[in-house]
């Protein structure tokens, strides 16, 4: 957007030089006489305003087709598509190598009225057997005002910042992988949440405060899915975010977040999880920092057994100013640490380091490579460190 706002700046500048070089050409070919200036109704058209063949008349439309112009037809459906082929290569035993066609996801865009809209995204996600279909996100909202906006639907669940602000396209995002945990089909946090969802700006001057408050079906029976067809315990999951994105600074956001649910597994333990997340992004692309920061609280209704577990990682990447600015390397360290005591999810203590260098073939498409190198501690087996190289091609359409 910056890079935009640049080159539309330099081309109004030029626009303005032209213009004024043309009415000095113009004034010396045909000068008017000084005591004679021209009434406003006789001023030549500005060059901009017309083609250098058209008369003023030709260039003016009539107020029937301006509009036309101007008229909006509603639905307005855009889509949107995103792809990406991947290749892995790892020393972990009984793992093969290979290419893998990725996820295809479509983004479907419609706007309803002048305040209504509606979107959604479907994926496709191929399996050893056929296709997985599913539908990620489907949300009608209801815009009042800058301030305030309301929508019903499936969302990514609004925790901390990976998770609203890179979907399933993998060309929106600088890595190949998202971390561990906000990975999609994860369990570390709700990825999903079903139910309403209020959000809007709030009035504080250059603190550019924001916030987002909703309501409605937290993990399903699998935790790793949210409660599409209802909630299976009837206890509401409520989750809020605010963040700030400094006009001083722009690019920088800085929020904290907060989720609630009941948890009801399938052998009929109950667990109350508190989620509470902070994050800070800087995303002028030089440099870029991602930063966040998770504690997962659970405690069992029936023996008020309870436990912590913490996640985080660190991004740094750099947008490197040769070849048309179309290199950029990154790297990311993550962590993960789950007690003994945890007993909603499994062991997933990790620690791994990502070094990759991603390079824009064009403003749609890019080649992604990367080395991880990862260490999935376990309290019961010892898990060896595994070393994998990574490839990836992304694209949007």
């Amino acid at each position: 957007m910056k890079a935009l706002l640049d080159r539309i700046e330099q081309l109004e500048k030029r626009v303005a030089e032209l213009e004024s070089k043309e009415t000095t050409q113009v004034a010396s070919v045909s000068p008017r006489p000084a005591a004679q200036p021209a009434p406003p109704s006789e001023a030549p058209p500005s060059p901009t305003a017309m083609h250098q063949h058209e008369s003023p008349q030709a260039a003016a439309p009539s107020s029937e087709v301006a509009a036309q112009q101007a008229e909006i037809h509603y639905p307005s459906l855009q889509i949107r598509g995103f792809g990406d082929v991947d290749f892995s290569a790892t020393d972990q035993h009984g793992t093969n190598s290979g290419f893998n066609l990725g996820q295809f996801d479509l983004h479907l865009a419609s706007a309803l009225s002048r305040k209504v809209s509606y979107f959604g995204e479907i994926t496709l996600t191929g399996t050893p057997t056929n296709y997985n279909v599913e539908l990620e996100r489907t949300i009608i909202r209801y815009d009042y005002d800058d301030y305030f906006k309301m929508s019903f639907g499936r969302y990514h669940t609004p925790i901390g910042y990976w998770n609203t602000a890179f979907h399933h396209g993998a060309w929106l995002q600088t890595t190949i992988a998202r971390p561990e945990m906000v990975k999609i089909g994860g369990t570390f946090i709700p990825v999903h949440f079903v139910g309403l969802l209020s959000e809007g700006n709030i009035p504080s001057g250059g603190a550019g405060l924001s916030y987002s408050f909703g309501v409605g079906n937290g993990r399903g029976t699998v935790i790793s899915r949210a409660g599409d067809a209802g909630d299976n315990n009837n206890n509401r999951a409520w989750v809020a975010n605010l963040y700030a994105r400094p006009a001083g600074v722009y690019g920088l956001q800085l929020g904290v977040s907060l989720y609630h649910d009941k948890i009801s597994l399938s052998n009929g333990r109950n667990f109350r999880e508190w989620i509470t997340a902070a994050h800070l992004v800087y995303t002028k692309e030089t440099p870029e920092i991602l930063a966040e920061f998770y504690n997962v609280h659970h405690r069992e209704v029936l023996t008020n057994l309870s436990s912590n577990s913490q996640a985080f990682y660190v991004q740094l990447a750099y947008r490197m100013p040769w070849l048309e600015r179309s290199l950029k390397p990154y790297y990311r360290f993550e962590y993960i640490h789950t007690p003994l005591s945890e007993q909603v999810f499994t062991n997933q203590d990790l620690v791994e380091s990502t070094l990759g260098l991603r390079y824009d073939i064009t403003n749609y498409a890019a080649f992604k490579s990367e080395f991880r190198r990862s260490n999935r501690q376990s309290p019961v087996s010892p898990v060896p460190v595994v070393n994998g190289l990574f490839l990836q091609t992304s694209f949007t359409f």
